[in-house]
């Protein structure tokens, strides 16, 4: 790509590490891109409420290839020292979206550049920690009448700038289950006169210790994320508590089997001591499965331009809101490897990698090209 876009593009994305935001409130995120978009670019930037995308229109006739990329940080605190650290206590980009939206706006410099044949959209999605922002702008996918969407993600523990990919179910539905019980408060010196959830906790606990390890890909998953009870006064027997677990399954089909399993335990437990029980779902994902044909279109863009492949063996089981888009459109995942020995996602050591930059914007640019000899709608 051209130097001076990357230059810029890794400039950008210091910018935008510095103003970390998270989930649904990336504001200040949203200002900094457009403004890049509309003062370097001639694509069009369409504002949305709390999201955005920007499209360059190819030949009359054309269809419509769409990019994504995700804005949002997380609620870490910056530990690293780097002249571009994140300014808000508590918020960092340590899930690297900062160099996802970066590597977009690379994508619209070399667009602006080289006119595309076919239009291209690119989409700035928020809150994907969250598993709320695809669902929000998923409706862009018929308004803009879009025949395939991709993205990418970075990922450690792969060699530097390879391509890795997976065929078919590439990431895990998933959800949040907390489980409220509540009984009766007592005196801890006469603890037979209250009804204290404890040991129905734990025996949850134990149901989830059951799923703690999954062998197979298809294999249910179960992470105890929490667990309360009342205040910790050793003269007082609580009378409610919850446990929080992250569900992870297949597809959404398995996740809410899973997640009635669990409720009726857990009503059986809260019955059998005389409890109240209720619950609610949170930070819900779909499963993201590629289509094989646009997973085929990324590999042999990328065998174009010479990029490294590195298959993933087994599915990441992070979870990823891309489902949304591939359930009403074509499309595919993948990943661009950090390094072997590079910090994980979500750790403390972890930035992003900016010598991944531009294969991103190369990668993309190819499927790009690959599109617009082939644009046909897979089925």
């Amino acid at each position: 790509m051209n130097p001076t876009h990357f230059s810029e593009m890794i400039a950008l994305r210091h910018t935008l590490h510095a103003c970390a935001e998270l989930s649904m409130h990336e504001t200040r995120t949203i200002q900094i891109l457009t403004g890049f978009l509309r003062e370097r670019t001639g694509l069009t930037v369409v504002q949305r409420d709390g999201w955005f995308y920007a499209v360059k229109s190819g030949v009359p006739g054309a269809k419509t290839i769409c990019l994504r990329a995700d804005m949002d940080a997380l609620p870490m605190a910056e530990t690293l020292s780097l002249p571009y650290a994140s300014r808000r206590d508590g918020v960092s980009h340590k899930c690297g979206h900062d160099g996802h939206c970066a590597a977009l706006c690379g994508v619209a410099l070399e667009l602006d550049e080289t006119p595309p044949q076919a239009n291209v959209c690119l989409l700035f999605q928020p809150g994907e920690e969250t598993g709320q922002g695809a669902a929000l702008c998923r409706t862009l996918l018929q308004e803009q009448n879009v025949s395939e969407i991709y993205a990418f993600h970075n990922l450690s523990g792969y060699p530097l700038g390879a391509v890795v990919y997976r065929q078919g179910l590439t990431q895990p539905a998933s959800e949040g289950l907390r489980i409220r019980m509540q009984g009766k408060t007592a005196h801890a010196a006469e603890p037979q006169s209250g009804r204290n959830p404890a040991f129905a906790l734990a025996a949850m606990v134990r149901s989830a210790q059951r799923y703690a390890h999954a062998d197979a890909d298809d294999a249910p998953l179960c992470t105890v994320a929490g667990l309360s009870l009342g205040s910790g006064d050793f003269g007082i027997s609580p009378g409610e508590g919850e446990i929080r677990l992250t569900l992870r399954s297949a597809s959404e089909a398995l996740l809410k089997q899973f997640e009635r399993d669990l409720l009726a335990r857990a009503a059986a437990l809260a019955e059998a001591s005389g409890l109240s029980v209720d619950y609610d779902v949170c930070d819900a994902f779909p499963e993201t499965r590629n289509h094989p044909a646009c997973l085929e279109r990324v590999l042999r863009s990328a065998d174009t331009i010479g990029l490294p492949f590195a298959p993933m063996e087994h599915l990441w089981r992070a979870s990823e809101d891309f489902g949304h888009y591939l359930h009403a459109c074509p499309g595919a995942l993948f990943y661009i490897g950090n390094g072997e020995r590079y910090a994980p996602l979500h750790t403390a050591g972890y930035d992003f990698n900016d010598a991944i930059l531009e294969t991103a914007v190369d990668l993309f640019g190819a499927i790009i090209r690959d599109f617009q000899q082939a644009p046909g709608k897979p089925d």
